[in-house]
């Protein structure tokens, strides 16, 4: 979960979220911009990358409006700033426009600490979104999760969550509210492995543990039945992701025991072995092909798409041919 300093207030002028995980750094500047919409429904929000932030954006992006709107200006990778757009920064940074919040996403370390040491000198609200490399940060992370949706969670459901999931953040939190919006009750070890470890027909890792071990009809079946007994769409694409994820980390890591691997990748020491189980076959053009066609499912299901059932299966057939690509060459 993301640490805040004292001010917290997500409508200071400046607040700055440290750290490199992608899921707390985008629900730092989601704050900001409810907080700033709730204040003003007609905010103006800016998200820029720092080729879109040149010498002199700034200072047009934050001068006085003849509306007073509101705005919210979004920096990320603000470590990659070019050193005039920096000073640009910097300078704003010792007066900032009224009824304007800047948000600056920085990674931390070396690079940039200038404009890092001078958002902290001027007073920036700061929110610290680190890695979770240690399996005790993410199970805080999961109990966090629960609380925040108003649910009740054993210490061993968490656990069988992190154990299940692995260490991706926003797998994680998707899986925690799913739990929170299907079950009733305080939610038990038992519930999660129903879920994410039972019944084959029901269960979005069986249709991607079939995908990717190549075995298409079978994920298809898998697939369908999930989709009849209620699994969200969205968690299939998710649990595809991760079981593609899976072998592309797993085919490009150094080779040793399934413990040491294990805490170099953030999973559990059982999934090393069916990984190493389910990577014969696959190529990293292989790998390639098949995040596309989560990608692609991905926004199918999310509304880029007619029919989500299809973009599904399409997907289940593009990775399932993906995990023979090695026989094909």
């Amino acid at each position: 979960m993301a640490r805040k300093t004292v001010n917290d207030d997500p409508l200071a002028p400046v607040t700055l979220a440290v750290g490199q995980e992608e899921l707390l750094l985008d629900r730092a500047v989601q704050e900001v911009v409810a907080a700033a919409r709730a204040a003003d429904a007609d905010t103006d929000v800016r998200d820029l990358t720092p080729d879109q932030l040149q010498p002199g954006t700034l200072a047009e992006l934050t001068s006085p409006s003849l509306f007073a709107e509101r705005k919210v200006v979004v920096v990320r990778n603000a470590q990659d700033l070019s050193a005039d757009t920096v000073k640009d920064v910097k300078g704003y940074l010792s007066a900032p426009a009224e009824e304007i919040t800047l948000v600056l996403l920085h990674a931390g370390g070396a690079k940039g600490k200038g404009l890092l040491d001078a958002a902290r000198k001027a007073g920036a609200r700061e929110v610290a979104c680190p890695k979770m490399t240690k399996p005790a940060d993410r199970l805080a992370f999961v109990r966090g999760e629960f609380r925040t949706t108003g649910r009740s969670a054993t210490p061993e459901a968490c656990q069988a969550l992190v154990d299940a999931i692995g260490s991706d953040l926003r797998e994680l939190a998707s899986a925690v509210a799913q739990l929170a919006a299907d079950v009733e009750g305080t939610i038990d070890e038992a519930v999660v492995g129903r879920y994410y470890t039972g019944r084959a027909e029901a269960s979005s890792f069986t249709v991607a543990d079939r995908a990717v071990e190549g075995r298409a009809a079978e994920a298809l079946e898998a697939l369908r039945w999930s989709l009849a007994t209620g699994v969200a769409p969205v968690m299939i694409t998710s649990a595809l992701a991760q079981g593609v994820r899976a072998i592309g980390k797993l085919s490009s890591a150094r080779g040793g025991r399934p413990a040491d691997l294990a805490r170099e990748l953030g999973m559990p020491p059982w999934k090393i072995d069916r990984v190493r189980q389910q990577m014969r076959g696959w190529t990293p053009d292989g790998v390639a092909v098949a995040l596309r066609a989560v990608a692609e499912a991905d926004a199918g299901v999310k509304g880029g798409g007619d029919d989500p059932e299809y973009a599904l299966e399409k997907a289940v057939v593009t990775i399932a041919r993906a995990a023979r690509s090695r026989g094909r060459a």
